[in-house]
């Protein structure tokens, strides 16, 4: 493959990809004190026609468990973080992780969807919520693209071990 063909893909590659999160309530299992559990349970490609809402859009309800569709999210990919993408991708279950901030309510609102592992334990120190779900196979390709532009993984090398009695002008045996 030629440079002028890679940098045609990178100019053509979006710098973005929209998703949507599809948050579930239910009654908790869990826990004495609180009513409700909450989950991310998926991510989704957010589709050209889907319209942006202001809020959660209530899509199920069964009288026990609720689902709610939060809409306008991006999923952005950085240069510094294709190593967290690339273990990710390469890993028996790639994850795409939802950071999400409790109301006053104590619903867990989502803030960010994000590929990195790095980027949701960061979040996570910060004592955010962080939801793994399974990562949609449009944005696993899209992901994958990107790493493959971008990252080449280093080979490991060996450390060789220093002999810190010759170091101290000891011999070996005293």
């Amino acid at each position: 493959m030629n440079s002028i063909t890679i940098e045609k893909q990178l100019q053509n590659m979006p710098k973005q990809f929209p998703v949507v999160v599809l948050m579930q309530r239910q009654p908790s299992k869990l826990s004495q004190w609180s009513d409700y559990q909450w989950d991310a349970i998926g991510v989704m490609a957010r589709s050209k026609d889907l319209q942006q809402a202001e809020g959660p859009q209530l899509v199920h309800d069964d009288g026990e468990v609720l689902q709610y569709l939060y809409t306008g999210f991006e999923v952005r990919l950085y240069i510094d973080e294709c190593e967290s993408y690339y273990y990710n991708l390469i890993s028996p279950t790639p994850r795409c992780y939802v950071i999400a901030r409790e109301n006053e309510e104590q619903v867990p609102v989502p803030f960010l969807v994000s590929m990195s592992f790095d980027e949701a334990h960061a979040y996570m120190e910060m004592e955010d919520t962080v939801f793994v779900v399974d990562v949609p196979p449009e944005l696993y390709r899209w992901t994958e693209e990107f790493v493959l532009m971008h990252y080449a993984p280093e080979k490991r090398k060996k450390r060789k071990r220093e002999d810190w009695k010759n170091q101290q002008g000891l011999k070996v045996g005293q």
